[in-house]
């Protein structure tokens, strides 16, 4: 009877040591599915790297919110930009000449070696930076830029539009950093134009060299504050032909818009359409041009300008301006 007693407890033994293996291998296996899941986790995260890395396909407005949520995240931002449409020009060439990058060279100027000192990306506030001081310049300039030219068609000047064909430009800045003239106060630059043109037939009929007509619009940044000037004719009687030359337009006396932009960030927008043009600052105030001479502008072919075109020639002058945002719609 005592062999009975002694021989149960072993066998319970047994079959309870059998268990608690049992028990361990399905715990073991749990802890095999918990680890398949987690690295399932980790697959998920590459695959959202992977699409985030596909946005080419995105649209300009996207990639702006995206590169605002990785500006928050410590991620590189870079500006919402379409350069396929615009050439610069630089403060430094050969024979004179400045050296102008077009399409498709300008789209890559993260790695083009005479671009990066001009025109660079500050990825840490998502804007490209426009760096230029006195050096090179345009023949009907005695002023050098890093600026951008509009070329509706790709690598070519020779398409333009008119005012009653219509456009408009937005655009978001900053004045990083510009030098002082030597009373102390701030030089200044041109941040956006809009510039006429000659057509190739109303040069020639004028006997001109080139295409050049004067700029209607030029905005400046002007010690902290957005200045605006535009041409109208000496005379409003003056018509045809006459129209076509440089020196029947002058400069008229100038807009300061009211509010200090500074070095903070800024808005601009510019509107034109037959016989009127707009400028608007910061959505919030705005100059309009109409009148005699704004209906006679009509003639001309005009393109859009943005950038850095630097009002000195003092030496040691400099400025840096930053362009988050660049539009154009026509």
């Amino acid at each position: 009877m005592k062999k009975s007693t002694i021989a149960i407890p072993i066998f319970l033994l047994f079959i309870l040591s059998g268990f608690m293996i049992i028990q361990a291998c399905g715990q073991s296996e749990t802890k095999e599915d918990e680890t398949l899941v987690w690295t399932t986790g980790e697959d998920n995260d590459t695959s959202q790297n992977n699409n985030s890395e596909e946005g080419d396909g995105q649209s300009s407005e996207e990639q702006a919110e995206e590169g605002n949520d990785s500006q928050e995240s410590g991620s590189f931002v870079l500006p919402n930009i379409d350069l396929r449409n615009w050439k610069v020009t630089l403060p430094v060439g050969n024979n004179g000449k400045p050296i102008e990058v077009e399409p498709p060279e300008i789209l890559d100027y993260a790695t083009n070696e005479t671009l990066l000192p001009f025109m660079y990306n500050d990825s840490i506030d998502g804007s490209l930076v426009f760096y230029t001081y006195p050096g090179v310049t345009t023949p009907n300039s005695s002023r050098s830029r890093t600026e951008l030219r509009e070329q509706m068609v790709p690598g070519s000047n020779s398409t333009n539009w008119t005012f009653a064909q219509g456009g408009t430009m937005k655009g978001e800045m900053s004045m990083e950093e510009i030098s002082k003239d030597g009373d102390g106060k701030y030089h200044r630059t041109i941040i956006m134009q809009i510039h006429g043109r000659l057509t190739n037939e109303q040069r020639d009929l004028i006997g001109e060299d080139d295409n050049n007509a004067p700029p209607v619009l030029k905005i400046y940044w002007q010690n902290g504050i957005i200045r605006v000037k535009s041409k109208v004719l000496k005379d409003e009687s003056t018509s045809g032909t006459a129209l076509l030359y440089t020196d029947a337009w002058t400069d008229d006396d100038g807009f300061n818009f009211s509010e200090e932009v500074g070095f903070d960030r800024f808005s601009l927008e510019v509107k034109a359409s037959e016989g009127r043009m707009e400028v608007i600052l910061n959505k919030s105030e705005s100059i309009v041009f109409s009148g005699l001479s704004m209906d006679k502008w009509s003639v001309f072919e005009n393109y859009f300008k943005a950038g850095n075109y630097l009002q000195t020639t003092d030496e040691g002058a400099f400025a840096k301006v930053k362009i988050y945002e660049l539009e154009v719609n026509h």
